[in-house]
């Protein structure tokens, strides 16, 4: 770091010279946005109002919400590792986008020949890696991490409420999924899945079907049953869901989920379902006749679907349940297959056509969980490595390691956090342009943008390029509609 590049000439063309000068140049205007996002939803705000500091105040120098700004500006500009963070701590935009101060205080600081680590009012570029990392430590408490979920469902309950006019939405489906992420070591907790064929965790996330919202997640070991914990973890999701986002939350999931426990809590707090539910010698028994009869209906045809509806109880239920048997014949193939769902809605409320649609738009959230494992990529690289040196140095007081559980916990629902921001910048755009815009997309055509950085006397001016400026200039009409004062709820 802070080489200098002397001029060099390119061998294809002499009128080319390649040099380095300190001037305040970037590639990361967009998190300008970002930061615009977060404010304008109150993210910020909320975070440093109710996260735990436990730091001596004498010896802050980058204030915790700072430190929180740096982690998700970083990751919605595409870099994943904390290391990162080092690299880029004396980039113009990025340095500007972080800070809490008012002016160009922020990039005054740089400015100084030395930058006194006494001065904490004047923090010298971003947060070190070394000063995430204790940051993530700091934030695994339980009491931290709570406030961590809490801000994911404020800031998609925050965005859905503006868009609806200050009014939340009537009805809302959350889909529960397992999610499998994939670890490079032996991180606590992780471990090799059969299913997956690696050594992954296996958190369960909750998502929004009409949105593509995320509104929670809790990290789970990685050779757990797709299930475990599942019943506490969807109640409160609904729960936060009917405070913040709608009035009826119903609940769609796959064929891990369905248990006694979960299916009578669903059907006890009048919260509606279906879900997909494995075959057994049962169910194959009662599928038989109807089968046959699909059989034949569909003997002529080259693809279709049949519906049957039937009563059933699992051995392990407390009674009987609403089930309907899906019988498909696809064109490419010769024989039909099929498969069960289960739900609580009565026939009236949901014919069988009805039902099947329904439980197809599960698609929904598993493109949200491509996304964010294609673009996001989650780093969950936590683990209790003891150092024998730092930086060529031993070090003169060691730490005891904290839970690296609940650390990776907590890069997860950061990951989270910074999907939530993108996605707020992918919706808009959507509206502004009324084109399909992927979180891939937005990231490298939004937020990945050059910029030169003037100083006034007390202004900044960034100046993009017009290619850029024809994506942002809509953009922010959007975006300035959409985090203006927030209409009543």
């Amino acid at each position: 770091m802070g080489e200098r590049l002397s001029q060099y000439q390119v061998g294809f063309n002499k009128s080319v010279r390649l040099e380095a000068r300190p001037e305040r140049i970037t590639s990361e205007a967009g998190a300008l946005l970002t930061r615009e996002v977060l404010e304008g939803l109150g993210i910020l705000r909320f975070l440093g109002e109710h996260l735990e500091d436990t730091r001596n105040p004498r010896l802050i120098t980058h204030p915790l919400v700072e430190m929180v700004a740096t982690s998700l500006l970083l990751m919605c500009q595409g870099w994943r590792d904390q290391d990162d963070a080092d690299a880029l701590r004396h980039d113009g935009a990025l340095r500007l986008a972080v800070s809490t101060r008012l002016g160009v205080a922020a990039l005054q600081a740089r400015e100084q020949q030395d930058c006194q680590r006494d001065d904490a009012a004047k923090p010298c570029g971003l947060a070190s890696q070394p000063t995430l990392s204790r940051m993530v430590k700091m934030l695994s408490t339980q009491r931290n991490q709570r406030v961590l979920k809490d801000a994911l469902v404020r800031m998609a309950g925050e965005r859905i409420r503006r868009e609806q006019g200050g009014r939340r939405m009537q009805h809302m489906t959350i889909d529960v999924d397992s999610l499998p992420i994939p670890v490079g070591g032996h991180q606590s907790g992780s471990e090799y899945n059969g299913h997956y064929r690696e050594r992954i965790f296996h958190p369960i996330v909750a998502s929004v079907a009409e949105t593509g919202d995320i509104l929670d997640a809790e990290l789970r070991p990685g050779n757990v049953h797709t299930a475990l914990g599942a019943s506490d973890f969807i109640f409160a999701v609904v729960d936060k869901a009917e405070q913040h986002i709608c009035q009826v939350a119903s609940v769609r999931m796959d064929a891990g989920f369905p248990g006694e426990q979960l299916l009578s809590g669903l059907e006890g707090r009048s919260i509606h379902y279906v879900a997909r539910i494995k075959n057994n010698g049962k169910l194959g028994r009662m599928a038989e006749p109807h089968l046959e009869h699909a059989v034949l209906e569909m003997s002529c045809e080259t693809s279709g679907t049949r519906m049957y509806e039937c009563e059933y109880r699992a051995s392990s239920w407390s009674r009987a349940r609403r089930v309907v048997l899906v019988v498909q014949k696809r064109a490419d193939e010769l024989l039909t297959h099929h498969f069960w769902l289960v739900t609580s809605w009565s026939r009236t409320e949901y014919p069988p056509e009805d039902l099947l649609r329904h439980y197809r738009e599960r698609g929904t959230a598993e493109g949200v969980m491509g996304e964010l494992m294609n673009v996001l990529n989650p780093a969950l690289s936590s683990t209790a490595r003891p150092k024998s040196h730092y930086r060529d140095q031993v070090p003169q007081k060691r730490y005891l390691p904290g839970d690296c559980f609940a650390q990776n916990q907590v890069l997860m629902l950061l990951n989270l956090l910074a999907y939530e921001t993108i996605h707020t910048l992918r919706q808009t755009m959507q509206k502004a342009t009324r084109t399909g815009w992927s979180i891939k997309r937005t990231q490298e055509r939004v937020l990945r943008v050059a910029a030169r950085i003037v100083l006034h006397a007390r202004r900044a001016v960034v100046v993009i390029e017009q290619r850029a400026a024809d994506c942002w200039s809509p953009l922010l009409r959007h975006l300035r509609m959409l985090l203006g004062p927030a209409p009543a709820s």
